[in-house]
This record gives structure tokens, C-alpha cells and sequence, in this order.
């Protein structure tokens, strides 16, 4: 499937966008940009030059992916959500040789108007609520709420809360999928299931 460019958007000689990606109204992908396959640019996105977006994100509309972020397969940004690269930004002083790397894991949800401070690793699958800020590394599978954020619970590949603790140890199913989540040690582990 060819690439579909909305006429309004502007793609940078050398951006490379994969096959069946969709780029929307009033976009800016700037040339060292490297965009998957099958990903969506909502309305008003900005893409950063040192940006790696992985195959099947959604980037939903106003949202701005600064250098040195990197998404990988199946991430969601939500409406209006803020990534930053500089942790202590002046308008008077350079700091383009400070950014700090953010990573963004596979399948993660970053809500609606979330923001992600500079140098942090959201987990893969992770699910961070609408307004929430996060400072700190965010866990695998982790539900992040409030400001700063917080974990509140744990989530499933398929984006439903978890019948797990917050800590200890447990074990539980998923309905929809039948995957396996077995929580120890702070960190859960997911099996895939036959359904």
C-alpha cells in the first residue's frame, strides 16, 4: 500500500515513512525522520529529525514527537499529549546537546493530554491515563495515573485493567485473550494464550 500524504503536510526531503502510513492535515515530518509501516499522523503532528516511530503507532492529533524519541511497534499517543527533550529548558541558553532519550516500549497508551518528561522508558503494553505526568521509568504492563504519576494497577496487552496487586505476588487471565499474567517480583510477565 502506497504512502497517503495529505496535501497540506510537509515531509522533508530524506523522511522516510513506511508503506501504508497515513500523514494528515498540516503535518511536519522533518528529513531524519524514520516512520514504520501502516502508522497514522493525525491532524497538526510534528515529527523531529532524530525520531524513530515504529509499524502500526497512532499519533493522534496536536501532538509533537521531539528528537531523541523513539516509539516502537504499536504505540498510541493520544490527543494533545506533550513528549519534552530538554529537563531544564531556557529560552536564553542552548541546550540542544542535553536531550535526554525517551523510549517509548511496544503497544504502550499514552493518554490524551499526558505529558512524558525527558529521559524516561515507558514499558511495553504500560497505559498512562489522560493528564497524567511521568517523571520516572515506567514498568511493563503498568497503569500510571495523576500528577506526578503514580502506578495505580496493572493492565493487559489488550488495554484492560488486571485482576492483579500493585505488589507481591499473583496470577490471572485474560478474558479476551486468555494470555497469562503472572506478577512477581514487581514486574509482571505475560504468556500468550490459545485463544
Amino acid at each position: 500500500m502506497p504512502v497517503s500524504i495529505h496535501p497540506s503536510a510537509v515531509v522533508d526531503e530524506g523522511a522516510r515513512i513506511g508503506e501504508g502510513s497515513r500523514v494528515w492535515h498540516f503535518v511536519h515530518v522533518c528529513g531524519g525522520a524514520q516512520i514504520g509501516r501502516n502508522v497514522s499522523l493525525g491532524q497538526n503532528v510534528f515529527v523531529g529529525n532524530k525520531v524513530e516511530i515504529g509499524d502500526r503507532c497512532k499519533v493522534q492529533n496536536n501532538v509533537s514527537v521531539y528528537d531523541n524519541v523513539t516509539l516502537e511497534d504499536g504505540v498510541f499517543c493520544g490527543p494533545s499529549m506533550v513528549f519534552t527533550n530538554v529537563h531544564n529548558p531556557r529560552a536564553l541558553i542552548e541546550r540542544k546537546s542535553e536531550y535526554r532519550d525517551t523510549l517509548v516500549k511496544r503497544g504502550a497508551t499514552l493518554g490524551a493530554n499526558c505529558t512524558i518528561v525527558c529521559g524516561v522508558t515507558v514499558g511495553a503494553f504500560a497505559f498512562v491515563g489522560a493528564g497524567a505526568v511521568v517523571s520516572r521509568d515506567v514498568p511493563d504492563f503498568a497503569l500510571m495515573l495523576g500528577v506526578p504519576a503514580r502506578q495505580v494497577g496493572w493492565m493487559s496487552a489488550f488495554g484492560e485493567r488486571l485482576d492483579l496487586p500493585l505488589a507481591g505476588e499473583g496470577e490471572t487471565v485474560c478474558p479476551h485473550t486468555g494470555d497469562n499474567y503472572v506478577l512477581r517480583d514487581g514486574r509482571v510477565i505475560r504468556t500468550e494464550g490459545a485463544a
